[in-house]
């Protein structure tokens, strides 16, 4: 198949309504007021079995936060908000409701280093002294750490119970950002230091000991956006590694757990649910002027108000309306048929259609497949009994993880049931993957006799055969296989 390309005049309209919309940057800066506020903004969410060797037994999730961190940020760079709380819910028995949640919350502490000046003591302008090495060095001048809760049953009313290190402590040390090569001694420096944060966990109500590592990762996420912002100025059917990656010199904030497979599922119910969301306090006043000190700028308080949320990907980028999506990063997944519309009649097919009238929209409404993609899952893969349709990421912990070289980035389609969307991995290419299932790929996998149940077939999507593709490459080669999966950061300086 070949698609043709539609004049750019004709163009300009439907495109602007996928630019504004964030398209394609998975949850970077996907909302309007999430935009403002980046150190809540997530940006990726990964559910997988690992696939570390002699790991099978446990589920690995990840939750990214602070898109487009450049490596040279500084002097401040990019401690978590510790006015926030960031969560990682997982729902069990498929009522669209958390029935596990673990929680983050950050502490900055300043050391306020300070150095004799013409017999008057003044405080450093820099976060270090000197090199850095471990934990909570005397260099360190601002020590960021974090505390860990599990709550069973509601996130706000639940049991809550402290997630604990090996030898029963409770607060965590972050590594400092990636400062330079010269901060951490070397180029691997930063690697063996960053290593010294991945953490034992005892966690309640797990029989064995899980993992937890939370600092600053290289962004996984690969993504040709120049080329999608500007008249998705791209041959949709080139080569998967023909363009170059837009957040190839960006860094996030990493959130990655280990969970032992049985405090989260059972055999009888193996399917689980997952997604994240970061919350703020409702009201905020502003110090004029502030205290000495670190992040006195304002005060906090009020109930928790949920400002970010991130299940499956790109969902509130390509799928949600651009009034909505606000609205969508504050709800939860229990209320998601106010958003049933946007899954069901969704838009940007059109909107590709407009763009090369040689690949149409699939015609089928309501869109059913999207439906089992987004909300429901996929019978006989990852869709639960009894479920209530509802968007968050899914993953059917009785399913295999596939090695690392075994791993096809096409997941699924790619005959890898290990892979998205049973679940994400850091490999998954999720952009050719969503492409693909827009423009109605499920409906000619499941074939004229409907084999996987998603209500069309191959007739109801002329381009769902395309190997649509944004020319960005992603797949596991380019991981480690080991937690937490995903690469060093980039240093500010070599």
């Amino acid at each position: 198949m070949k698609f043709s390309r539609q004049p750019v005049q004709a163009c300009v309209v439907a495109l602007c309504a996928v630019a504004a919309s964030g398209a394609f940057a998975s949850s970077h800066r996907e909302a309007p007021s999430i935009a403002g506020m980046p150190k809540l903004d997530a940006t990726d969410f990964y559910m997988f079995r690992s696939y570390e060797p002699n790991r099978q037994d446990f589920v690995t999730l990840i939750a990214d936060y602070q898109p487009d961190q450049s490596a040279y940020g500084g002097p401040n760079y990019f401690s978590m908000d510790p006015n926030a709380l960031y969560e990682i819910h997982l729902d069990t028995n498929a009522d669209a409701v958390e029935d596990i949640t673990f929680q983050f919350k950050f502490t900055n502490t300043l050391r306020d280093i300070q150095l004799p000046i013409a017999g008057k003591n003044v405080s450093i302008p820099l976060v270090q002294a000197g090199q850095i090495s471990g934990p909570n060095q005397a260099t360190s001048n601002l020590r960021e750490t974090f505390t860990m809760n599990v709550v069973r049953g509601d996130r706000r009313t639940g049991k809550v119970q402290a997630v604990t290190k090996a030898d029963g402590s409770t607060v965590f040390d972050k590594p400092t950002d990636n400062i330079g090569n010269k901060t951490f001694g070397s180029a691997t420096g930063y690697a063996a230091y960053a290593a010294q944060h991945v953490y034992s966990v005892n966690i309640p109500g797990c029989a064995a000991p899980g993992r937890v590592f939370v600092g600053q990762r290289k962004d996984p996420f690969s993504v040709a956006l120049g080329q999608v912002f500007d008249l998705i100025n791209l041959n949709p059917l080139g080569t998967t590694n023909g363009n170059p990656d837009a957040l190839v010199d960006k860094n996030v904030t990493t959130l990655a757990m280990e969970v032992p497979i049985s405090c989260v599922a059972t055999a009888a119910s193996p399917i689980i649910g997952g997604w994240t969301t970061a919350s703020v306090r409702q009201g905020r006043l502003v110090a004029s002027p502030p205290k000495s000190g670190h992040g006195t700028t304002a005060l906090h308080g009020g109930a928790w108000a949920q400002v970010s949320r991130l299940g499956m990907p790109l969902v509130n980028e390509v799928v949600i309306g651009l009034k909505d999506k606000d609205k969508f990063n504050s709800s939860k997944p229990k209320d998601d048929g106010q958003f049933a519309d946007y899954v069901t009649n969704p838009t940007l097919p059109a909107l590709v259609q407009t763009l090369f009238p040689s690949a149409p929209a699939p015609t089928h409404f309501p869109r059913t497949d999207l439906v089992a993609a987004f909300l429901t899952g996929v019978e006989g893969l990852n869709k639960p009994a009894n479920v209530k349709a509802s968007e968050m990421l899914r993953l059917n912990t009785s399913i295999a993880p596939t090695a690392k070289a075994g791993q096809s980035n096409l997941g699924v389609a790619g005959n890898d049931l290990a892979g998205f969307p049973n679940g994400r991995r850091p490999g998954d290419d999720v952009v050719d993957i969503e492409l693909r299932v827009a423009m109605g790929a499920l409906c000619v996998l499941t074939g004229a006799s409907d084999a996987l149940k998603v209500g069309c077939k191959p007739s109801d999507a002329p381009a769902g055969g395309a190997a649509i593709t944004d020319g960005a490459l992603q797949s596991a080669a380019q991981f480690p296989d080991s937690f937490p999966y995903l690469n060093t950061p980039l240093p500010g300086a070599k």
